[in-house]
């Protein structure tokens, strides 16, 4: 969906079955992903991440990527997401019917080596590959690229803003269709956000993509409404806040999905989520993993007495 400036509308794009799950010590069964996906898209999330295509000697909580996928896909509910980090993890993902393929380029030299095993101009080469191998192939596949420690990291501390922004460029101009930017590390801040996502349209335009926010020091919600401000309308979340990214010591979980829809609607702002089938979702996530911490004030707090929001 990309930024609309005038759109009173956003798109949230739910990243819990991917990144929440890979970030956990629990393995959900495949029935609780099905059970949980399709309550997902029930309560009107027509975007979802639902699996990473990794070895499962590294992620065995991805074990069971290509029967997630498909099944997602039989759901005919929604975009289906899946995150590739190499040619050969997209290669798999497009085989199982994926509708989009996520693929992560670190602006972080450090974040790169230690999450990939690449440099990040050997992430760019492979995010080449990875879209002539589809063209050739499924054409109609979308490409998308998170430039992940866009604001910071763990590891290399400061990361260069123009650094961000001429990757973002050089991703555009080689064919990627959109190219967001991710707070991996729980370092952004709303005066930063604001100036890189202002960029970011500058010199990319139509393609400028998600924000991709962490709520490791709490601002989260803050840093997507100045994303929103910027123009943004697309945001990724987590059900019940989890997630982070396990090479990046310190990031902990996503923006939570059930508070950035209630930011939203508190708004006006459109997203299409109906409230209770999400919180039947969160009981199904809940269930699957009783030993995980779930987060969320919304949830716990409940809607204020009068809410529109169902």
């Amino acid at each position: 969906m990309g930024i609309l400036d005038t759109s009173n509308m956003v798109l949230i794009s739910e990243v819990g079955p991917r990144d929440g799950l890979q970030s956990i010590k629990s393995i959900m069964s495949t029935e609780s992903k099905r059970l949980w996906l399709n309550a997902l898209y029930e309560a009107g999330l027509k975007e979802i991440e639902v699996c990473s295509f990794v070895p499962a000697s590294l992620l065995p909580q991805m074990a069971d990527a290509p029967e997630i996928a498909s099944y997602a896909k039989s759901l005919k509910k929604g975009m289906v997401l899946a995150l590739a980090p190499n040619l050969k993890g997209a290669q798999l993902a497009i085989q199982s019917g994926v509708d989009k393929v996520t693929i992560p380029v670190s602006a972080s030299e450090a974040h790169s080596l230690a999450n990939v095993k690449k440099t990040r101009q050997e992430m760019i080469s492979e995010v080449k590959k990875i879209i002539e191998y589809k063209n050739q192939t499924s054409p109609n596949v979308l490409i998308e690229v998170g430039i992940s420690t866009a604001f910071g990291c763990t590891l290399q501390g400061s990361v260069s803003e123009s650094d961000v922004i001429s990757m973002s460029y050089e991703l555009a101009n080689m064919g990627v269709d959109e190219v967001g930017l991710s707070d991996t590390a729980g370092y952004a801040n709303p005066a930063q956000v604001k100036r890189l996502f202002k960029q970011l349209r500058q010199e990319v335009n139509e393609k400028a993509g998600a924000a991709h926010m962490h709520n490791t020091r709490g601002l989260g919600l803050a840093n997507c409404l100045a994303a929103f401000e910027e123009g943004v309308r697309t945001f990724d979340s987590s059900q019940g806040g989890l997630g982070g990214c396990p090479y990046a010591p310190g990031a902990s979980g996503n923006v939570v999905t059930e508070d950035l829809v209630f930011m939203f609607e508190a708004m006006g702002v459109m997203t299409g989520i109906n409230f209770e089938q999400l919180l039947k979702a969160r009981e199904i996530l809940q269930a699957a993993l009783p030993n995980e911490t779930i987060y969320g004030m919304t949830p716990q707090a409940g809607l204020p007495k009068g809410s529109s929001l169902k």
